[in-house]
């Protein structure tokens, strides 16, 4: 019997029927919201259905089920039928022209992007949702791609403005040819808003997701880490990534979590000894054919001794190690590359070239220090006392004990085991190689490596009866050794090999209900970072248990003109992503030479903050900026998003538009401007390139109402205010302003920022005094520092008490100078100067957790 309480048993029920009609209409090869054109040429095998004509039940909370019942008729689905069924079909949706839309697609197999246009042939290939500006009745509408039975479904540009989504299943014994659900489409006046509310809608109609405000995130998302990828690549071991967590420490910036990226699993590639681990990998690419041959830790991390690193004279590590090898390896990249070119030409004595690449080899095992052939899987090779002594477990046990801070390890590892999944035989599990087929949909998208390499080797792929075998077998491992949780990556590989498992939608349901039970058994049911995942498929398919992502891909440690890129993907992915899973703005490298544009974005964009630093490369100057010394940051409350003067604009190559971001603190508003301009992504040539002629300064205006103060309860009130401070961080400067003031008006070089601090003033003493706490001036989220501000307001006296975090130059605005200043209940001099700006020293106390108690007398 069904629970009366159970959410799926309660029907939804519209109080006002009448009111169903009159958002959306399909008549005559029309789309019309609100008796606006919204779509012409509409095929007549097109219908619309409105949102409760579909629906049947949920498992969702009864206060989101309540939430999308209220407005079920701002929203509906397309759906089109064909005669003859198939694996993959087309059909147009309609054409729209002269229409400012936003839209984010795909522009490599695992990642996406923004893009904008006009015109529905303005779309790119594997679009997965397109915001449409109405300005005529105010409003936005958002068409979604969704799952529809064992299809997913995507926008692809049509011609003369057609809008064509393809429908598909990723198996030819997989066909269909009627879909009543294939895309969603959703009204609303606010931008911010129609992502809320599309998205909850999906989730209550499709029940195979959860929504962010239902998950637990990972406790590591409010502090700062440390990922070993870009530090070793491949070449990972144990004595390096013990230098590197000791060098933050004694840099003042503890790390509270640890990822040990790729290069930690025992791989290996299929003309290897099945037994032995692959030997002297450097670069990402080169394991990217390679398969797990056993679940647990590769040789190197299993011959480490229990205490080896704890006694006075731990291993030695040379920092130059790592960049001594990856520039060996590149070298011999580019000799294979050499030789392989040589064979195209057909050219026949080939031995100089193998000359050169085997004394290359010979030589990058030097630097490896001739390490002894590989310990083979069915050897304890040195261990010769209890396992608790050697390998992963004793490496965590000694970290926490050395650096107490500690709280995460996480390990890497790709959704099928390594990049090309698990080696047949080589495990109890049932593996078999699978040849890749890529869907036609990704012919659009930009060449990549990762794709290259997965193809040519196929993916050696565990059953999907076995995937929960699969993923508890190799989490309670690692849960037992003392890891913490998993970076998940390579994610979007399934869709390559469906063929024979029913297809892409029941293969991924397969695989991530796997994946759900071993986190929630594992890893707390939220120790997980999901990584190379944005597709509508793990979105709609993956996230009942998962709960935090990466946001973008770029390159935070290339060249310059390509950081901007960065930040462009996260924001703008932040839209959509953000309602299922908290958006990770990803490492970055605190000795680039764009670190501190990167720094910016990420001290609020409202993630973790961590840097993948090679041992000895850290500007702890700027990294204290971010991190407190207990490892902890001052994170905003929410995710950033872009501000909606940035929502149909391009901040990357348009020579005119400021990325600006807006975020909350609990005691103000923030907005990040990032001239992001310079590179991006070309249509024809379908690649992200540079846009040189972009690359310059450009102005910038910014107001107090760029915050959407109304998407927080909270932040409402604080919209409320007469005045406003505003700080802003790089020019050092205090401005008082109103909602009825002209914007800041400011110009950013390229690749620079600025950050706006909003706080509301208190009036006080009647009206006479007026304060606003501003923060640390040393941070930069400054607000984010301020814990509480209570007021004492009363004919004898007038008090602020604030209680900050962290050491440095407290601000405040105060227009008139206080009596007296009290640090932690002492009195204590402070500087107040003519324009407001009052401001105090704080010094960083360990047993108070660096909290200070603030307090002015007026």
């Amino acid at each position: 019997m069904v629970s009366p309480n159970d959410p799926s048993s309660l029907p939804l029920r519209i109080c006002k029927p009448e009111s169903l009609d009159k958002y959306f209409e399909l008549l005559d090869g029309k789309f019309s919201v609100k008796g606006f054109p919204l779509l012409s040429e509409v095929p007549s095998n097109v219908v619309f259905s409105p949102f409760l004509s579909i629906y049947k039940s949920s498992d969702a909370p009864l206060p989101l089920l309540q939430r999308v019942q209220a407005l079920s008729h701002k929203g509906g689905f397309l759906g089109f039928h064909k005669e003859a069924p198939s694996d993959r079909l087309m059909n147009s949706i309609g054409k729209f022209t002269g229409r400012e839309f936003l839209s984010i697609f795909r522009f490599k197999t695992w990642w996406s992007t923004m893009w904008m246009g006009s015109s529905g042939s303005d779309l790119q290939m594997e679009t997965q949702w397109v915001l449409l500006n109405v300005p005529e009745i105010r409003s936005y509408v958002i068409i979604i791609p969704v799952i529809d039975g064992r299809f997913r479904s995507a926008f692809h540009p049509g011609t003369d403005g057609h809008v064509m989504i393809c429908a598909e299943s990723g198996s030819t014994k997989v066909t269909a040819s009627s879909f009543d659900a294939i895309a969603y489409v959703h009204v609303s006046e606010n931008p911010y808003n129609i992502m809320k509310e599309a998205f909850s809608a999906l989730r209550v109609h499709l029940n195979t997701f959860k929504l962010l405000e239902e998950k637990t995130v990972p406790s590591l998302v409010d502090k700062f880490g440390w990922c070993t990828w870009d530090a070793f690549y491949l070449a990972v071991e144990p004595a390096g990534i013990w230098h590197g967590v000791n060098d933050f420490v004694e840099g003042g910036v503890s790390p509270r979590f640890l990822i040990i990226d790729d290069g930690w699993q025992s791989i290996n590639t299929d003309d290897e000894n099945p037994n032995e681990d692959a030997k002297n990998l450097v670069l990402g690419g080169t394991q990217m054919t390679a398969r797990l041959h056993r679940l647990d830790e590769c040789d190197k991390f299993r011959k480490y001794k229990g205490g080896s690193m704890l006694g006075p004279n731990p291993t030695s590590f040379d920092p130059k190690k790592p960049k001594m090898l990856i520039l060996k390896a590149i070298e011999i990249e580019h000799a294979e590359n050499d030789r392989d070119k040589a064979i195209q030409s057909r050219v026949t004595d080939l031995s100089p070239f193998e000359t050169k690449i085997q004394k290359l080899k010979q030589e990058l095992d030097v630097i490896f220090g001739g390490e002894e052939k590989s310990v083979s899987s069915g050897s304890s090779g040195s261990r010769s006392c209890k396992a608790e002594s050697y390998g992963m477990k004793a490496f965590t046990r000694d970290l926490r004990t050395k650096f107490k801070g500690l709280d995460d390890i996480y390990v890497w590892h790709a959704l099928c085991g390594a990049w090309g999944g698990v080696r047949p035989d080589s495990t109890n599990l049932n593996s078999k190689i699978i040849s890749c087929k890529l869907s036609p949909g990704l012919d659009g998208t930009m060449a990549d490596l990762a794709v290259v390499k997965i193809v040519e080797g196929g993916i050696g792929l565990v059953h999907p009866d076995q995937a929960g075998d699969f993923y508890d077998s190799m989490h309670s491992y690692l849960a037992d050794v003392g890891i913490t949780g998993v970076k998940v990556d390579v994610i979007h590989s399934l869709e390559y090999v469906s063929e024979d498992y029913g297809g892409r939608v029941e293969l991924a349901k397969g695989y991530y209900k796997g994946l759900s039970d071993s986190l929630s058994k594992n890893f707390k049911g939220s120790g997980l970072i999901s990584s190379m995942q944005q597709c509508n498929d793990f979105f709609f398919l993956g996230t009942k248990q998962i709960s935090m992502g990466r946001d973008p891909n770029g390159d935070p440690m290339g060249v310059y003109w390509l950081q901007g890129v960065h930040m462009i993907h996260c924001a703008y992915n932040s839209m959509w992503i953000g309602q299922i899973i908290k958006p990770d703005w990803d490492m970055f490298q605190s000795d680039h030479l764009c670190a501190k544009f990167h720094a910016g974005s990420r001290a609020i964009c409202g993630g973790p903050v961590y840097v993948s630093d090679s041992v000895g490369g850290h500007d702890f100057e700027l990294l204290k900026k971010l991190v407190y010394p207990d490892g902890t940051i001052p994170k905003c409350q929410d995710f950033a998003l872009p501000t909606r003067d940035c929502l149909f604009r391009n901040p990357l190559f348009d020579k005119k538009t400021i990325l600006k971001i807006w975020n909350f603190n609990k005691y103000g508003g923030v907005i990040g401007a990032f001239n992001c301009q310079g590179a991006g992504w070309d249509p024809k040539e379908q690649r992200i390139k540079g846009y040189s002629e972009c690359y310059k300064p450009l102005s910038v205006s910014v107001h107090v109402t760029d915050i959407e103060w109304d998407q927080k309860k909270e932040a409402a009130q604080m919209s409320e205010a007469d005045e406003f401070i505003v700080y802003l961080n790089q020019a050092e400067g205090l401005l008082l302003v109103s909602p009825e003031s002209d914007a800041v008006q400011i110009t950013i070089q390229p690749s620079t920022f600025e950050i706006f601090s909003f706080v509301p003033i208190k009036k006080l003493g009647g009206t006479s005094i007026r304060f606003a706490p501003v923060g640390l001036a040393n941070m930069f989220n400054s607000c984010g520092t301020v814990q509480e501000v209570e007021y004492f307001d009363s004919e004898a006296e007038t008090c602020v008490k604030i209680e900050v975090k962290g050491g440095g130059s407290f601000l405040s605005y105060s227009n008139a100078s206080p009596k007296k200043g009290f640090l932690n209940g002492a009195e204590a001099a402070f500087e107040w100067l003519d324009n407001g700006k009052l401001s105090l020293n704080l010094p960083w106390t360990e047993s108070a957790g660096g909290v200070s108690n603030v307090a002015f007398l007026f």
